[in-house]
């Protein structure tokens, strides 16, 4: 551990044993000496990713060290008595898992200051087999409690530990959770963090009168509530919830960050510490060493010019959606707007763009908890009349958890304009939890059902532009965007395609560039590479022109017939190879009658961590379709 600049090696491998209930004085110096090495240690390696420009979660893991390293002690305690893994369903707490599986000799302590990199097999979430010592794989709040509850079932002697927290507490799976605890008698100890702070606010404003404690003690789960940085309460609660027969939860009451000046309390301890608060951090510590490590840490830079696009201009279509939305509901009076309009936001109004509504209108805007089944629905019930608009918006790797409320929706005719944005794969660092590849899945009625669309824009304009068109229109409308920005695109003289007086029209197919050699088709931000790649091949005398497939899910018979006569056709896109786009575009030519050449490259594999690197990862970047066009010929 050497070369890692704080001296892990001072960590003290204590054991405890849970029919003690107090701490001698050695074990209590021991405990706190582990809580502030492994805190600074936390602050130091999440900063890294934070001076890399990857991201990432400092408060969580920091927070939970207490508990952490009591768990630890515990585990080495009595090794058989329970089963050793700090499961964890607050999925950005994944610096916990690295740092433990650092001190427990399975990862080598200078791969945590390549924290989410790419290629360092250190996502912003655990990968059972990705990362070296990481035993589960989590990341979507709330849905480890209901695996853990097997864990206990198929371990009936030992106990079993969950991490939690208030903010993972507000999913609805750990509601059913408690209730099949309670009634198996399961032998789970929930310890939860109870800081009041999620992304997007404190739940004691957003969410008043909840309670985790009372919900919980409600579904019958017995309740230890007390002070997260009293060592000697807290190991006394934990030791209390060992020696107590069924579920119990060991709630922790802190701020966020406690110590940590700058956090402290703050929504911003959420994410990960900015480089400048982790510098005067270490230095008041003493991490000489550390601060002079993270000082010298480069953001790597995507250099990449893309012809077709206007690489001056950049902007990210998960923020422009909100300021569409605003720019239409300007033009309703107030009254229309709080009748007609209502936004439910999941705690993710600033990543999703919705806080731009929020600020222009706050009469028509919820903000309501981490509860997408539930808050999806609460829109499409205000959406059930004609006329009326409910407005959803979450992260694209959660419309997976939706599937059956969209469904309840389509069947009560409600009218919701809901944005998916972190589609695809770019600029990913949470990596494959965190992937929003299966958005075809909203499209799950008959055909005869109420109308569903699928859209995805592919720059700042024509996103304007499709929230323009279909405000308004009835049915289930899923409009998606990229975690990432993306460039302006061109026409082949150089102006903006989507600018001046474009008009999105609904079904519609759009021709990029036309081309004799075939023709590849592309979407959302996978169209600016897609353009380079077939840019750079006409440059080479192969003459393949370009698709814009904005509209998602409806054919267009007219362009499909065009580019099915083309010699070739190759679908691109950063949806699951599986359910996306590309699974379905040759049963459409075949039925047809069409017979081009075809192929489909999309998301294949685990994701590598990192930013932009995602694509060429998965052989969808410029150089992945240029080769793949010119394998086809």
């Amino acid at each position: 551990m050497s070369n890692f600049p704080i001296d892990l090696g001072a960590y003290k491998r204590i054991t405890l044993d849970a029919s003690v209930p107090t701490l001698t004085d050695a074990q209590r110096a021991s405990l706190k000496a582990n809580i502030q090495l492994c805190r600074d240690a936390i602050v130091f390696f999440t900063s890294t990713g934070a001076a890399r420009g990857v991201g990432g979660h400092t408060g969580g893991p920091y927070d939970t060290v207490p508990e952490v390293v009591i768990l630890d002690a515990l585990f080495r305690g009595s090794a058989t008595k329970y089963v050793p893994i700090f499961f964890d369903e607050a999925g950005h707490r994944v610096a916990t898992q690295y740092l433990m599986s650092t001190l427990n000799g399975d990862l080598p302590a200078e791969r945590l200051t390549q924290y989410r990199a790419a290629h360092s097999h250190l996502p912003g979430h655990p990968e059972l087999g990705f990362t070296p010592g990481v035993k589960f794989s989590s990341g979507r709040l709330g849905h480890m409690w209901p695996y853990v509850n097997g864990v206990a079932i198929a371990n009936p002697r030992k106990t079993v530990f969950c991490l939690g927290s208030d903010g993972s507490q507000q999913e609805g799976d750990d509601a059913e959770a408690a209730r099949l605890a309670v009634a198996q008698g399961l032998n789970v100890k929930l310890i939860i963090d109870d800081n009041d702070v999620t992304i997007a606010g404190h739940p004691s404003k957003y969410l008043t009168g909840c309670s985790t404690a009372k919900t919980l003690a409600g579904q019958g789960v017995t309740v230890f509530e007390g002070n997260g940085e009293d060592i000697d309460d807290l190991y006394a609660r934990i030791v209390k919830a060992i020696n107590t027969d069924g579920p119990v939860a060991v709630i922790n009451y802190r701020p966020m960050c406690p110590g940590i000046v700058g956090l402290e309390g703050s929504t911003h301890g959420h994410d990960v510490v900015s480089v400048k608060v982790a510098l005067e951090y270490l230095e008041t510590r003493g991490h000489t060493a550390a601060v002079e490590f993270l000082k010298g840490v480069v953001a790597p830079k995507m250099t990449d010019t893309f012809l077709g696009s206007d690489n001056a201009k950049w902007d990210a279509n998960r923020n422009v959606f909100g300021d569409a939305v605003v720019e239409v509901m300007k033009g309703m009076s107030e009254a229309d707007r709080v009748a007609n309009v209502r936004v439910i936001d999941s705690d993710l109004e600033g990543s999703c763009g919705l806080h731009k509504i929020h600020t222009a209108f706050p009469e028509s805007f919820i903000s309501s908890g981490i509860m997408e089944r539930g808050n999806f629905s609460a829109a499409a019930g205000f959406g059930m009349e004609a006329g009326k608009q409910g407005i959803f918006g979450t992260f694209a790797a959660f419309l997976e958890m939706l599937m059956s409320e969209i469904t309840m929706a389509r069947l009560n005719n409600s009218n919701v304009l809901s944005h998916f944005s972190h589609s695809g794969i770019d600029d990913m660092a949470d990596n494959t939890c965190h992937f929003g590849i299966n958005n075809f899945f909203a499209d799950n009625g008959l055909d005869d059902a109420y109308a569903t669309n699928l859209y995805f824009p592919a720059d700042p304009n024509q996103m304007r532009a499709v929230i323009k068109k279909i405000f308004f229109d009835p049915g289930l409308r899923f409009v998606f965007s990229t975690r990432s920005k993306t460039p302006i695109i061109l026409d082949d003289k150089g102006n903006e395609f989507f600018g001046g007086d474009y008009t999105f029209v609904p079904g519609k197919d759009e021709v990029i560039r036309e081309g004799t050699a075939g023709y590849v088709v592309a979407f959302g931000e996978t169209l600016y590479r897609a353009l380079d790649a077939v840019e750079r091949l006409k440059a080479e005398g192969i003459d393949v022109g370009l698709i814009n497939k904005p509209h998602l899910n409806v054919i267009d018979e007219e362009t499909l017939a065009k580019i099915g006569n083309s010699p070739l056709v190759l679908v691109v896109e950063s949806f699951n190879r599986k359910t996306g786009l590309g699974s379905r575009f040759g049963t459409w030519l075949l039925e047809r009658g069409l017979t081009p050449k075809f192929a489909h490259i999309a998301t294949h594999k685990e994701g590598c961590g990192g930013l932009w690197e995602q694509f060429p990862h998965q052989g969808i970047d410029p150089a992945g379709i240029i080769a793949k066009v010119k394998s086809m010929r």
